[in-house]
């Protein structure tokens, strides 16, 4: 099964990346996943189903680790095949 998240992490700061939001961006860049688009309003990434719920675990714990309040996430179900 393929996956597709769309994720935000707040508080925003429109000056300058929060903690968070770095760590966000760490933490998708170096998973296994597809199409990754890193965005100051948003965020998406497509892959594996294994790979995107490893990739939303460390997504969650991290950033709420770095100062996060509030994380708000959408995963669709966008295919079947390859769970890596």
């Amino acid at each position: 099964m393929r996956l597709r998240v769309e994720f935000t992490t707040e508080p925003f700061d429109l000056d300058e990346a929060p903690a968070h939001a770095l760590v966000a961006r760490e933490v998708i860049e170096g998973a296994q996943l597809d199409a990754v688009d890193v965005g100051p309003f948003g965020n998406t990434a497509e892959g594996g189903a294994d790979a995107v719920l490893a990739a939303l675990d460390a997504l969650l714990r991290r950033t709420l680790e770095a100062g996060a309040t509030r994380i708000s996430l959408q995963v669709n179900v966008v295919g079947e095949g390859d769970d890596k």
